[in-house]
């Protein structure tokens, strides 16, 4: 038997959790997750990030543009 584990954020998503259990039973696998209230998105590790830049020395000035879904390959390095 086959097993899956989901975890962050998206495991909390019920309709995602229903049709992973729906189709993985089809072919006799199982998935396991943590409990909704354990299963948060990454915005604290998002400011923990912010918090070690800072604690770095590092900074930006405020002039940053807010854009959703902003794909990873434009992203300045840190």
């Amino acid at each position: 038997m086959s097993r899956l584990v989901i975890a962050g954020g998206v495991s909390a998503n019920t309709h995602l959790r229903e049709m992973l259990e729906a189709e993985l039973a089809k072919i006799n696998a199982t998935v396991h997750y943590a409990p909704p209230a354990l299963c948060t998105d990454n915005g604290a590790m998002i400011a923990y990030a912010g918090f070690e830049r800072l604690q770095a020395g590092q900074s930006d000035d405020l002039a940053v543009s807010c854009i959703p879904r902003w794909p990873m390959t434009e992203l300045p390095a840190v």
